[in-house]
Formats: structure tokens, C-alpha cells, sequence
């Protein structure tokens, strides 16, 4: 534990702060299943660098579709999980290529403003009720893809598609949580091939796992005695939050 301690290199303040965010971000994954991502890039970013904190966040996310498999396995819809990889496996590569060519913030402005306008009017009470099928679940992935790629903001529009297709709560989470996976096992793949997972990243990554573990039973806890109703209108308030991030990131 002392030569972790001594990998993170963050002083006392910083270490309980980044473990307090941790645990919260975790909470959130457990219950929603999605959103430690943007919790954790969001709040780690204002003491570390975000080209450091990137790195842990996939790690993380990676960790924690491990630790909720059990409890969200045979909720998953697996149809829509199959569309959203394939759209996904076309765009990320498109969403790379795009942040090449053109800076992110205009795409995450665009993403964030989107995600942020329609939950606010299905918060609202708006029925604007999407029928899924497989061209519309292969059109979100492919969105997904690009969003994540470019901005990294890959789960918001398949978190907003699912809520817009009233599809069941233990379905959105269950299939979020093994789409997340998929999506960053991709990711972290190649920021491994890119020299961005060194022994600091992965050592801050490991001292996260039990908060943001112990976050995820407490969230789940949490979902397991929540209405359906409660949970749809927590995680539309969740999206409005991280896609006011998003927007706050664009424009510092």
C-alpha cells in the first residue's frame, strides 16, 4: 500500500479529494450506469492534467462493467447491444479522425446541447417517444461512436436514446454497463498503443478502485429500492448535469 501511495504522487489533500470524487463518480455508475466517465474527467481535471486523467477514467469504466456484470447480466437487451457496437466499431474511428481535422469543442457543444435540450423537455413531461428498431439502434452507435472518438462523450446520446424509448430501467443500466465496456476496452487499447498507460496512471487507477467500487454497491443498493419513475427522472437529471459540463468545458 505505501508504494502505491508513493506512485500516485498527490499530497494529502489532493489523495482524499480525489478518492471522494472516486466514490461519488462510482455511485453514480452504480445506480444509473453510466456517467463515471464525465464525473470523474470532470472533477479530477481541476488537480490533474486531463491528458492524465483520461487514461484512469477508462480504466475505471473498465473496472466497474466488471464489478456490475453480475448484478446487470440478465437485464441486457441484447439486440440493441449488438446495433450500438456495430454503429460504434464505424464511428470511433470517424469521431478520431474528425479530431484531427477540426478542434472537439464544437462537436461537444453540439452533443451537450442536444443531450441537455431533449432531457430537460422529457424531464418536462415531453412525449416525443422514439420506436426502436435496428436502424435506429445502429444510427445511435454510430453517433455514439463518433461522440466518443472526437469528445468522449460517447455514452450521452445512447443514454438519451434509451430514455426517449421508455425502454425499462434494469435494461438501460444492464446495457450501458456492458456497451461501456466494449466501447473502452476499444479505447483503452489504444491510448495503451499510444504510451499514455504508465506506472502513475495505473497506480492512481488501482488506489480508485475501492472507493468507486464501494460507490457502485451503494448505487446499486440504491437502484434495487427505487421506482421506475425515480430512476428515469435521477438520470435524466444526471445527463442534464454532464451535458452542462460538457458545455462549461467547450467555453473555459
Amino acid at each position: 500500500m505505501a508504494f502505491l501511495l508513493e506512485q500516485v504522487q498527490l499530497d494529502a489533500f489532493d489523495l482524499l479529494y480525489v478518492l471522494f470524487c472516486g466514490s461519488i463518480a462510482g455511485l453514480c455508475r452504480g445506480f444509473a450506469g453510466f456517467g463515471l466517465s464525465a464525473l470523474v474527467v470532470t472533477s479530477l481535471t481541476l488537480v490533474l492534467l486531463p491528458v492524465e486523467v483520461v487514461p484512469i477514467a477508462l480504466l475505471l469504466e473498465m473496472i466497474s462493467s466488471l464489478v456490475m456484470a453480475r448484478m446487470t447480466w440478465t437485464a441486457i437487451h441484447w439486440g440493441l447491444l449488438r446495433w450500438l457496437c456495430v454503429g460504434a466499431a464505424i464511428g470511433v474511428p470517424a469521431g478520431v479522425f474528425l479530431l484531427k481535422v477540426m478542434p472537439a469543442d464544437p462537436l461537444r457543444i453540439a452533443i451537450s446541447l442536444g443531450v441537455l435540450i431533449a432531457s430537460i423537455l422529457l424531464f418536462l413531461g415531453a412525449r416525443f417517444r422514439v420506436k426502436e428498431s435496428s436502424s435506429k439502434n445502429l444510427s445511435v452507435g454510430l453517433v455514439s461512436g463518433i461522440a466518443n472518438g472526437a469528445a468522449s462523450l460517447g455514452g450521452l446520446p445512447v443514454a438519451i436514446y434509451m430514455m426517449a424509448a421508455a425502454l425499462p430501467a434494469e435494461a438501460v443500466r444492464a446495457t450501458l454497463n456492458l456497451y461501456f465496456l466494449i466501447l473502452d476496452a476499444y479505447g483503452t487499447g489504444t491510448l495503451f498503443f499510444a504510451g499514455l498507460l504508465d506506472q502513475v496512471t495505473i497506480a492512481r487507477a488501482l488506489l480508485l478502485v475501492v472507493p468507486v467500487t464501494l460507490g457502485i454497491y451503494l448505487g446499486n443498493y440504491i437502484f434495487q429500492r427505487s421506482s421506475a419513475n425515480h430512476y428515469r427522472y435521477v438520470v435524466l437529471i444526471l445527463l442534464m448535469v454532464l451535458s452542462i459540463s460538457g458545455l462549461v468545458k467547450s467555453f473555459i
